[in-house]
């Protein structure tokens, strides 16, 4: 039996795990900040060996790219020194560390699908701390793997699908950037390819980076107008605009499609396409109502 430590647990793919690591024989060990502050450094190493910690999955992160602006010290904490917290504390055990990362580490240059091996020059403070946090990973020398996701959503949290099903059903009209291309992100469904890796015991021997989004390619208009069709939310006209009518002391990657192939090679995964996984995550919150 693994001990599976779950950081960040009440975030959205921290939830997702809570749910998927509930059915599992393994021991999975769920906590957020108010059991363990991964930016104490102490505390993390005495709770790993403690626990006799095998594997630790990081959900936590701080996410709010445009306050990361203004708060860079926090930032760079959560995302990068606690990160390097993990990565020593799971070292010292000999154990393996699971790490979600982001589209952001990429800039504006490109307009081909991203890979792994490709150059990292992210455009603010929240691709650049996430970036250290990455480099954190392979300073420590650490067995883990890293995931780079991108416009996550779930049942859980704030985020872009939940956003639009108040907005829709709220507003008679509504403007949506067109001009920014990437793919919707069910983060149930990098839940479970998580979780498989671990319950299959396939994270040892493919330790590195991956890239993990849906199948597919939209912009944040088509995503908002699949949404509000699938609620039928019809009433609503989503108009498509430019980013710059969205001022922003951030520049989001115009083009942020990132390539699967490698992941889906190494693990023998399938990806659903994101619009599937949409409306399944749309009918689930339906069911909670």
């Amino acid at each position: 039996m693994k001990n599976v430590l779950v950081t960040g647990a009440n975030g959205q793919l921290g939830s997702q795990m809570r749910r998927l690591g509930s059915v599992s024989p393994n021991n999975y060990i769920f906590t957020d900040v108010a059991e363990l502050d991964i930016t104490d450094k102490g505390a993390v190493a005495q709770f790993v060996a403690a626990n006799k910690v095998d594997i630790i999955v990081n959900c936590a992160a701080y996410t709010n790219v445009d306050k990361a602006e203004d708060d860079q010290a926090t930032a760079e904490l959560i995302n990068a020194t606690a990160v390097a917290n993990l990565a020593e504390a799971v070292k010292a055990v000999d154990g393996t560390l699971i790490h979600v990362s982001t589209d952001y580490v990429f800039g504006t240059d490109g307009n081909t699908p991203r890979t792994e091996d490709m150059p990292t020059a992210p455009l603010g403070v929240y691709g650049v701390t996430k970036l250290h946090g990455e480099q954190a990973i392979a300073a420590s020398g650490c067995k883990a793997l890293i995931f780079r996701t991108a416009w996550l959503y779930s049942e859980f949290g704030n985020n872009f699908l939940k956003t639009m099903l108040r907005l829709t059903a709220e507003r008679p009209a509504l403007n949506v950037v067109f001009d920014q291309v990437g793919t919707p992100t069910y983060a149930g469904d990098l839940a479970v390819l998580i979780f498989s890796i671990i319950e299959y015991d396939t994270y040892e021997g493919n330790e590195g980076i991956y890239h993990f989004s849906n199948e597919g390619v939209c912009s944040w208009y088509d995503f908002a107008t699949e949404i509000a069709a699938a609620a039928g939310h019809t009433a609503c006209r989503i108009n498509p605009c430019h980013s710059d009518e969205f001022p922003s002391k951030v520049t989001r990657p115009p083009y942020s499609v990132l390539d699967k192939t490698k992941v889906k090679r190494t693990f023998d995964v399938e990806i659903p396409h994101w619009r599937d996984s949409m409306i399944h995550c749309i009918n689930r919150l339906k069911q909670q109502k």
